[in-house]
């Protein structure tokens, strides 16, 4: 086992951060709900702890946990066949799970990729362990050694954990996600920018400008090292070991096709990641996070959806790619333990739709980067035969960090959550066992960056008045009436301005106390056994000016 300088302090950590004497720490909008409804919570509790247990001797242990995270897709625009006659994009096997399982009708992320992913594995806030936006290139950042993953959660458990697609946790080796609780992982360094969107491809379909030099030469450039260039493609690691760069070799140029190969790739090792965690005697969390349907070119000769779009497509083609990955969980034989969970991390990419990608504003306004309930509300399914309920709903509020305790809960593990942070997961197990109307929060925080920007409480949501103004003069909405956010109602405001400066007080109240982390810092690239001689230089001439 090698054990590298930034893990020292998360070691060091130890039983310390694991002390389950103590209670988990909470936002203070939680503690307060608690002190109304902490008793009945306890006594719900007791009878779901025995409800889980007689469901694991029923089924023969703890649940296998597929948790599914896509990107950039609105609310809407999944497991709906009448919305797929809206838009022309027909996704039959995602709609077959959400008829077999709960759809979470009021699902909130963060407004974009990075941030709501770090939600999902930590149960945090990103704004607290230091991430604030997404990142293109080298940064030398990423998610912290000390930060805990839902991953290294159930490995307490005693679960087999494998990661399959997307990451984007930052480019130095603390964040990969071999040093962050899997045991096995394929996966890009950097995102759907770097590799779909900076190629020559996408500048002859006018949707990345001035990087290709074949579209663009400026004779009187000086600075030679102003464009990217030596980025690292795709990753396969297993835990605690040297990562190996694949499907890539030194001076070859990434194009529209190698992206293809990459999406194929994952799909095939998500598969083959399935067969492998099936086979062995634990239960499992394999983590797929697929890089379509993000994609920025048209790259195949016939269009089969009816919408026609160059993302629509790919949606299309992962909703096969999909029922694929569902059919294999049938055939082997372990749908009725496995919890299987299918989420969008956050709307649209708007500034590429609806003429280009095809995807489109639907309910509600605003995508990818706004606090807007277009950027922060996506569609969610949860499936798992005979315990939760086939083909119901819930309108309650969850946020995606409610993954992060719930599936701790489910999986045994809520003794392993850190008890020295702030953990803004709920536990939403009772939602799931007992149905609509279960959920423990009515509230979520959100942010834009480092930034607070609205807060949601019931049907109700404030976008913060700039500095200086009253609660009463924000801008305030009930979004059942108004899911657009495009009449602020001052009747709403007049009431609500004080209980929503009062929600973001007893918010601030638990950062004073419980300070946000800082970021994890490092050198690029490191820990990577066969980089390429043009990302060394990346990474020199990083190093050189930091």
């Amino acid at each position: 086992m090698r054990i590298l300088s930034w893990a020292l302090p998360a070691l060091l950590l130890g039983s310390a951060a694991m002390a389950q004497g103590n209670p988990i720490i909470h936002d203070g909008e939680f503690e307060f709900l608690r002190a109304q409804f902490g008793e009945q919570w306890d006594a719900q509790d007791v009878e779901i702890d025995a409800r889980l247990k007689e469901i694991r001797e029923a089924k023969g242990g703890a649940p296998n946990i597929l948790n599914i995270l896509i990107d950039d897709v609105s609310f809407g625009m999944l497991g709906n066949r009448a919305m797929n006659y809206v838009t022309g994009i027909d996704t039959p096997n995602i709609n077959g799970l959400a008829a077999d399982g709960m759809s979470l009708m009021r699902m909130y992320t963060e407004p974009s990729c990075t941030p709501t992913r770090t939600a999902m594995l930590t149960g945090r806030h990103p704004v607290r362990a230091g991430v604030e936006e997404v990142k293109v290139a080298l940064v030398g950042e990423g998610l912290a050694a000390e930060e805990v993953t839902i991953a290294e959660v159930l490995k307490e458990a005693g679960y087999n954990t494998a990661h399959v697609g997307k990451w984007h946790q930052g480019d130095i080796e603390q964040s990969y996600p071999h040093n962050q609780g899997f045991d096995w992982a394929a996966f890009p360094t950097h995102q759907q920018v770097q590799l779909s969107l900076m190629t020559r491809e996408a500048m002859e379909a006018n949707n990345m400008v001035g990087l290709d030099p074949s579209g663009q030469t400026n004779p009187f450039a000086i600075d030679q090292r102003f464009k990217p260039y030596g980025l690292v493609t795709g990753l396969e690691a297993e835990a605690d070991g040297l990562a190996r760069e694949v499907d890539m070799a030194p001076g070859e140029v990434w194009t529209q096709s190698k992206y293809r190969d990459m999406n194929e790739r994952y799909q095939r090792q998500a598969i083959e990641q399935l067969n492998r965690l099936a086979a062995e005697d634990a239960p499992f969390f394999l983590q797929y996070w697929p890089l379509y349907p993000l994609n920025f070119t048209y790259d195949q000769e016939q269009q089969t959806s009816r919408n026609g779009g160059y993302m629509a497509e790919k949606l299309e083609l992962l909703d096969i790619w999909l029922g694929d990955l569902f059919n294999e969980v049938e055939r082997l034989g372990i749908a009725d333990n496995t919890i299987v969970m299918l989420m969008s991390d956050n709307g649209i990419f708007n500034y590429y739709s609806p003429a280009q990608s095809g995807f489109m504003e639907l309910i509600y306004r605003g995508g990818k980067t706004q606090h807007l309930e277009g950027g922060v509300r996506t569609d969610a399914f949860i499936r798992w035969p005979g315990v939760i309920e086939a083909g119901s709903a819930a309108g309650d509020i969850v946020h995606v960090s409610d993954l992060f305790t719930t599936f701790a809960r489910l999986g045994g593990a809520t003794d392993f959550i850190p008890r020295d942070r702030v953990i803004d997961g709920v536990d939403q197990t009772a939602l799931l066992l007992e149905g609509e109307g279960n959920s423990r929060r009515d509230y979520v925080y959100v942010y834009e960056g480092p930034v607070l920007r609205s807060v949601v409480k019931q049907e109700f949501k404030m976008h913060l008045p700039p500095p200086g103004l009253p609660g009463a003069a924000a801008e305030t909405f009930n979004v059942l009436r108004d899911p657009r956010e495009e009449s602020s109602q001052i009747g709403i405001a007049l009431w609500a301005g004080a209980s929503f400066q009062d929600m973001i007080k007893r918010h601030a109240k638990t950062i004073g106390k419980h300070p946000h982390w800082p970021l994890g810092k490092g050198v690029p690239y490191e820990g990577i056994e066969n980089l390429r001689p043009e990302s060394e230089l990346a990474r020199e001439v990083f190093a050189s000016w930091q």
